[in-house]
């Protein structure tokens, strides 16, 4: 334990000094959200660092080990019983969303020349849940810090359009005013990240009186969208081994396997259970905002571990990926709910 400090504390420690005050500042500022200007600052901050060098252990712990534990610690906010009755509804329409993201990433990243992993990452940031998604991708691909942070710049990109574009969009579409359903649905599989998909439900909530109707329905269809992650991961990791035995190097599916799913799978079960005998969703609050603040410290270490100016010299090509998968998201959500009475 001793010799772990030694060697890890220092980066540890600069990794919290911007991940504090960023948590806070995202719950200010929920539109941008925590982990985005925890990245942010990790970027300009490695600016005024000459030597990295007794930080690098530290930094890159927080940046692989915690963003696992950040995702381990996102299963104890999910309710299987409510996820899976409330979600049943918008199935249909996450399964469509994400199989049309998945496929436009594929096809514009083969299009656009797209580096392998930059492309994985946003496009299942786009289809999946945003931060959470690529959290829980980038260590199953081996992603590296820059890659992650592209990513990450991206999937914040348009969930800033969305949150605001979105509510005015569905005035003018003609969803439904009176309920929050449809355009909660709308929310939760056309939004990527929880903080964006909450600013834009509560807006709608705001524009029409409807209380908490369209918060509530647009979190459980995204909470129902973050189970996508389990299949995801497992097939990225197959597809992983598969490709690298293929090259001649010996891997194992074993040895690259994202066991921290199947605790994430395990968080989910003891809350579901837990929550079946009485207990209170609000018991659960504690370890939901400690996720959240990990997913901030591991950005911080990746901001760290990231060159702002390559960032921005080789960004207009994610973006336009990032582009062709929020529309086509917003449109076949649109489309998808049309065909099913919902709007």
């Amino acid at each position: 334990m001793s010799s772990f400090l030694k060697s890890n504390i220092k980066g540890i420690i600069l990794c919290l000094l911007i991940a504090v005050p960023s948590y806070f500042l995202g719950k200010q500022f929920p539109i941008i959200g925590g982990a985005v200007i925890s990245i942010l600052l990790g970027m300009i901050v490695t600016l005024f660092i000459k030597d990295k060098t007794s930080f690098d252990k530290g930094i890159k712990f927080v940046s692989k080990k915690i963003l696992q534990w950040a995702v381990i610690l996102l299963g104890f906010g999910m309710n299987l019983s409510v996820v899976i009755k409330t979600g049943a509804q918008s199935l249909p329409i996450i399964v469509c969303t994400i199989a049309t993201s998945l496929i436009v990433a594929f096809l514009v990243s083969r299009l656009l020349k797209i580096q392998g992993k930059t492309a994985t990452l946003v496009g299942v940031g786009s289809s999946i849940c945003g931060g959470s998604a690529i959290a829980a991708t980038a260590p199953v691909i081996d992603a590296g810090d820059e890659e992650v942070a592209q990513s990450i710049s991206v999937i914040f990109f348009f969930n800033v359009l969305a949150a605001l574009i979105f509510p005015y969009l569905g005035q003018l579409i003609g969803f439904d005013q009176t309920s929050g359903v449809s355009f909660g649905i709308f929310a939760g599989t056309a939004v990527n990240d929880t903080s964006s998909v909450t600013a834009t439900a509560a807006t709608w909530d705001s524009l029409f009186n409807l209380g908490s109707q369209t918060l509530d329905k647009a979190v459980t269809v995204k909470l129902t969208r973050t189970l996508a992650i389990i299949p995801i991961t497992l097939v990225l990791a197959f597809m992983r081994t598969k490709k690298e035995s293929g090259s001649g190097e010996k891997v194992s599916f074993k040895k690259i396997f994202p066991f921290f799913i199947i605790y994430f799978i395990l968080a989910s079960v003891i809350t579901t259970v837990a929550m079946g005998f009485g207990v209170s969703s609000g018991a659960f609050k504690p370890l939901k905002e400690l996720s959240k603040f990990f997913i901030v410290l591991a950005m911080a270490a990746i901001g760290l571990n990231t060159n702002i100016v390559k960032l921005v010299k080789t960004g207009g090509k994610p973006i336009i990926l990032g582009a062709c998968c929020w529309i086509s998201i917003t449109i076949v959500s649109i489309l998808m709910q049309s065909a099913m009475g919902l709007m």
